[in-house]
């Protein structure tokens, strides 16, 4: 494939995802433009779409991690994580959940980390990504995907904004001085039945191990983790489907709770 064919793929990926996003219709996988292992290009379709939201005045409020646990990894065919940048409009703590605005939503629990520095430079080691984080806070990632019958590889997922939809954060705020992300344990319950239980060694063996692949991963691309910035570090253990009127509670040990409703109403 040429530069230029590489390119309109890229273009064409990206068109296809935004259609799919503005018409509220699944869309046919893009791989069928990408191939099933151009990483590289899958990020620049991504970034496209990055950049039409940044357009359209949204901000960006973090990133996410993807496909950190072997279960979800397992679910979806992957062997190796990804990210996704979050946005402001995607924040729905404290909120009840709009189905309207997504098109095939499962949900997550997992560990939030809000960083107190800027995470920069090529010297980054777990003792930086460590000290960089102001605090932890139990999370939901409602997760979301454009291609029809979450019908993904990873270049499909990486492309598709790592298969971003919203996310919620819980009450607690909690130091890692008094919090030890491998140690937690989870368990998520849809209308009170077991949905999902896990724990943070799942998450790449630590959820910091995945904070501090983000954090180089994320410097390398040229766009590093900032300030007060939010990262989904990654599920503790699989995925749950969701639909309108779903009741979504998950328990994190050290944190709390954090919970979500989820409604056919058009929340804002």
């Amino acid at each position: 494939m040429t530069i230029s064919e590489s390119e309109q793929a890229v273009t064409e990926a990206a068109n296809r995802l935004i259609t799919a996003e503005e018409n509220r219709t699944p869309c046919a996988p893009v791989r069928d433009l990408l191939g099933t292992d151009d990483l590289e290009a899958a990020y620049r379709v991504q970034q496209l779409l990055v950049q039409r939201r940044l357009a359209a005045g949204a901000q960006v409020t973090g990133r996410k991690i993807g496909l950190t646990s072997p279960a979800v990894q397992q679910q979806l065919g992957v062997d190796q994580p990804d990210f996704g940048v979050l946005f402001g409009v995607m924040d729905f703590s404290g909120r009840d959940i709009p189905t309207g605005r997504l098109l095939q939503p499962k949900v997550e629990a997992e560990i939030a980390f809000v960083l107190a520095t800027d995470l920069d430079g090529p010297d980054l080691d777990r003792d930086r990504v460590r000290d960089a984080v102001a605090y932890a806070a139990p999370a939901l990632e409602i997760v979301d995907s454009r291609v029809a019958g979450w019908d993904i590889t990873l270049t499909d997922t990486v492309a598709d904004n790592a298969s971003s939809g919203l996310y919620v954060l819980g009450e607690a705020r909690v130091t890692l001085d008094a919090f030890e992300p491998r140690d937690a344990t989870m368990r998520m319950h849809v209308n009170d039945v077991l949905a999902s239980a896990g724990e943070g060694a799942a998450c790449l063996g630590d959820p910091l191990n995945a904070l501090l692949w983000l954090a180089r991963t994320a410097h390398a691309f040229g766009a590093p983790l900032r300030a007060g910035q939010v990262v989904l570090s990654g599920a503790l253990g699989p995925m749950a489907v969701v639909a309108a009127g779903d009741r979504v509670l998950a328990e994190i040990s050290g944190l709390g709770g954090v919970s979500a409703v989820f409604t056919d109403k058009d929340c804002v």
